[in-house]
């Protein structure tokens, strides 16, 4: 049947906006990296206490320092040469000009006053030398033609560093500066890498289901112009200060747009097959279609989308800034997948699915993955034995649950971030053999000058800290600003380490004995604060994506019985996956911690992702339970929206798998936990408990709506139903 002429029209119409869209966006999605932060003291609120002392820092100093450490050593004990070579390094390094933009030099990038020279210090056992150089925070957090200028510092600073080489000494770049510059390092570049491996994985799912070479490539083109529209967006409000934009945010950005517009192809695709197996005309199949998944799937983005939003309430301004970023991805990839595909299948019209083109009334075998996959057979089982089942399911993940206490994610030292070796780890290890682990990057403690000396005290009897002092520069007299002195201490642990942390919260707790006022920064107070802040913002955004969830749940199925129990289910759900977590990065990956916000990523992606499918099973079921009672709708639901949930459950927990390829501890977790989650939801919870308990307790599913009134039981009747909803023979879902 011919299309109408306005149709044919506004799809194309539709496809070149969109083209023009992927065009203008693309360039925005390479230009996000030249925004992000990827420090720690970014991401602080402007409340916590070691952003309060690195703000006051800025009355006793020109500008704000940033510690690039170069460590040096030679076994079996350093020789006179080597000294002279290390004061001349130290020495000559400000005058480097490197990679650096014409006319500079390090020394504009160094905060020492002129003629002040670095300092080459030896090590107590003759063994090894550091060198020091206080970078200034403001100038390196910038770019220069989309350069980072902490990169150019860096590798000038490498470059400067070849003598030391040449001499047989090993040297490395450590320190808060050069942590940052090997993290930067590893998301440089990363994000084409890292789009490309979840649409290579995307692309081989959807050939499996879709059995057609055509079709894929039109839903993997949706994703990427998704991509595309949001990034434009990010970019912007990003540019304009608005939100925060981190490597490890950038990179989320595309797997879950990649993840979720697969998903809503997958729903709007395999309904729109089981149409045109019932109308001549491709039109008319894909308005059913759509009429028919825009409601789950508008309900989908709504509940991942706020739920991402929710992520605004949080302190920390790397996970609020997350929020919008996402939200917004998520907003294209609705976006394209009900437009740019719709307008797609109309121009593609039957023959998008070659070479297993569906014609009407030959859906005897169209669902041959669902089959194969069982799922009439799941729905039999679950039909036969509805309450063994969903007892014997939440038994199971209250088992996996328990290990939940297990899971270490209370903070990591910089140094275990990587999965991969970097100078920056292999220096903090030569640092942390031959020095106070803490070298280079002291505590700093912000104190009224009344109370100086007693806090002075306080600090010689505080175990894991040394050489405490009063002042920036140790044997010069304290410089007082407002009534207040800065005093100094080094750690004895890594500045990095969760035992640092420790020292410093107990430090803290006991310089308040001293004097309330007090205020203790540095870059192991940064963590500390970002750990506390962590705590907080769980806390706070967790019972708020919650009541978010229920609430739309509840306007889509109009019940509160059954909103109430897939929240139940999805949140236990969320403890199981934790709690195999907590054994996986123990005893598998051997893990030595994790980052603080890992809880919430976690929590956000599993409850605003993993009830996409509860949402997709449960609004079948609706519709079946209207005509064919609860329990046979239930069972239908589940027999023919097996495939097509599954294979979206799949390519979610396969594209954030991806997160792999960049080389970092916390998203190799936020990898695992999602996808573990994923399909834990997909083939179990959605699967068993969820479709077990709604068939047990029968009508009360939809209380108290109209359908709880009337079950659909005299619908069913009339419509001469099978005797059994799993006998039915399943609908097309592939």
């Amino acid at each position: 049947m011919k299309l109408p002429r306005r149709v044919l029209l506004g799809a194309i119409a539709l496809v070149l906006a969109w083209f023009a869209i992927g065009g203008v966006g693309g360039q925005s999605i390479g230009q996000l990296s030249s925004l992000q932060e990827n420090d720690a003291a970014s991401f602080l609120p402007e409340d916590a206490e070691s952003t309060l002392v690195t703000n006051a820092l800025t009355d006793f100093q020109d500008d704000s320092t940033l510690p690039l450490i170069v460590v040096a050593a030679r076994d079996g004990g350093l020789e006179p040469t080597d000294l002279e070579l290390a004061q001349t390094f130290a020495t000559e390094l400000p005058n480097a000009t490197g990679e650096l933009p014409e006319g500079t030099t390090l020394a504009d990038y160094i905060a020492l006053p002129p003629g002040t020279p670095l300092q080459a210090v030896p090590s107590e056992d003759g063994e090894a030398f550091l060198v020091v150089v206080p970078l200034i925070a403001d100038e390196v957090d910038q770019n220069i033609e989309e350069e980072p200028v902490l990169e150019l510092v860096t590798s000038t600073v490498a470059e400067e560093m070849a003598p030391l080489e040449e001499a047989g000494l090993t040297a490395y770049i450590t320190g808060p500066a050069g942590f940052i510059s090997d993290l930067s390092s590893a998301f440089a570049g990363i994000d084409g890498i890292l789009l490309l491996v979840a649409l290579v994985v995307v692309l081989v799912i959807l050939l499996i289901v879709y059995r057609s070479p055509i079709l894929p490539f039109a839903v993997l083109l949706t994703a990427v112009f998704g991509l595309a529209a949001a990034g434009y967006v990010v970019y912007r409000v990003a540019d304009a200060g608005l939100i925060t934009v981190s490597g490890q945010s950038q990179g989320i950005l595309s797997i879950l747009v990649v993840g979720a517009a697969t998903d809503y192809a997958l729903l709007l695709v395999s309904r729109y097959k089981e149409e045109l197996h019932v109308h001549d005309s491709t039109w008319t199949a894909l308005k059913k279609a759509w009429r028919a998944t825009i409601e789950p799937i508008s309900a989908s983005a709504a509940t991942v989308i706020l739920g991402l939003l929710a992520l605004v309430l949080a302190d920390l301004k790397g996970t609020s800034g997350l929020g919008p970023v996402a939200a917004l991805g998520i907003s294209g990839a609705y976006l394209a997948a009900i437009t740019f595909l719709p307008a797609l299948l109309v121009l593609g019209r039957r023959w998008i699915f070659w070479p297993s083109v569906p014609h009407v009334h030959t859906a005897e075998d169209e669902n041959r993955l669902a089959n194969r996959l069982g799922w009439r057979r799941v729905a039999e089982t679950v039909g036969r034995h509805p309450r063994r089942t969903w007892v014997t399911v939440t038994i199971g993940l209250l088992v996996a649950a328990a290990f939940l206490p297990m899971l270490r994610l209370n903070g990591i030292a910089q140094s275990d971030l990587f999965l991969t070796d970097v100078d920056s780890v292999a220096g903090q290890e030569l640092l942390a053999e031959h020095f106070d682990a803490g070298s280079g990057s002291p505590v700093q403690i912000l104190a009224p000058e009344e109370a100086a000396e007693d806090a002075l005290a306080v600090l010689e009897e505080e175990e894991g800290v040394s050489d405490p002092t009063i002042g920036l520069v140790p044997g010069a007299p304290p410089q007082v600003v407002n009534g207040n002195v800065i005093l100094q201490a080094t750690l004895q642990d890594a500045a990095d380490s969760p035992e640092a942390v420790d020292t410093v919260e107990r430090v803290r707790d006991d310089l308040r004995t001293v004097d309330e006022r007090i205020l203790v920064g540095g870059q192991t107070a940064q963590q500390l604060d970002t750990r506390q802040a962590a705590d907080r913002d769980f806390l706070v955004v967790a019972p708020v994506i919650i009541l978010v969830v229920f609430v739309i749940l509840v306007v889509l199925l109009r019940a509160i019985m059954a909103p109430l129990f897939l929240m139940v289910a999805n949140v236990l759900s969320f403890a199981a996956t934790l709690g195999i977590s907590a054994l996986v990065f123990n005893y598998l990956f051997g893990f030595p911690g994790g980052d603080p916000t890992t809880v919430l990523y976690g929590f956000v992606f599993l409850i605003a992702l993993g009830i996409d499918y509860s949402i997709f099973l449960m609004t079948r079921a609706r519709e079946e339970s209207k005509v064919h009672g609860t329990r046979k709708g239930v069972l239908r639901a589940l027999a023919v929206t097996g495939g097509v949930i599954t294979s979206a459950g799949i390519v979610l927990a396969a594209t954030f798998g991806a997160l792999t390829v960049i080389p970092l501890v916390f998203l190799a977790q936020i990898a695992f936990i999602v996808a573990f989650g994923v399909l834990l939801d997909t083939l179990i919870v959605r699967s068993l408990l969820v479709p077990a308990f709604a068939v047990d307790i029968g009508r009360w599913t939809w209380w108290p709506s109209r359908l709880w009134r009337n079950d659909g039981e005299e619908s069913a009747k009339a419509a001469a139903s099978e005797d059994d909803p799993a006998d039915r023979e399943a609908t097309p879902v592939a």
